[in-house]
């Protein structure tokens, strides 16, 4: 089994989605930076350049752990400074300058950031493994046609965000 089906089955575990589960991956939604303007030059930014900077997070809950283990792992230990679990909580938190966050971009694209002039996104290097959107159903239903529907639209829309999110992210990085 691997690193990635583990994952999966360890999140699925931790939902309490247990017996037999059909899904589908709809997509990978990298984590970034949100900083105030002017705080980093670069529009990617090398994760040890947060080690000891002020960073405002969501608990320790989720994907928190696993990000800040990415931080160590690169030799950076922010100073979380503020916990919440609003994501436009802790945009406004960056806007007040309190520090900066890394949100996926889902959240980031959600909220409208990136048209924020005092905010700025910046991609991580290297980057923290991406969170991964599943949908899941229970296995031998039939589904309604409303159901079958619904999963048709979830897939068509993490599709056209998929491709959006390549058009954002797919340029060089300085």
């Amino acid at each position: 089994m691997t690193d990635l089906e583990l994952r999966h089955l360890a999140a699925m575990a931790a939902v309490g989605l247990n017996g037999d589960v059909e899904h589908v991956k709809l997509l990978d939604d990298p984590y970034l930076l949100v900083a105030r303007r002017g705080t980093f030059s670069e529009r990617s930014v090398p994760l040890d350049q947060l080690d000891g900077a002020p960073l405002v997070a969501w608990p320790s809950i989720c994907d928190q752990p696993r990000m800040e283990e990415a931080f160590t792992r690169a030799g950076a230990n922010p100073e979380i400074v503020f916990r919440t679990a609003g994501n436009e909580t802790l945009l406004s938190m960056v806007r007040a300058g309190m520090g900066s966050a890394v949100l996926p971009w889902l959240a980031i694209h959600a909220a409208d950031a990136e048209s924020d002039d005092r905010l700025r996104v910046h991609e991580l290097r290297p980057a923290i493994p991406p969170r991964e959107v599943f949908l899941h159903w229970r296995a031998g239903r039939t589904h309604s046609p409303l159901a079958a529907r619904a999963i048709q639209i979830a897939i068509e829309v993490a599709s056209d965000l998929a491709d959006e999110l390549a058009l954002e992210y797919s340029g060089p990085t300085t």
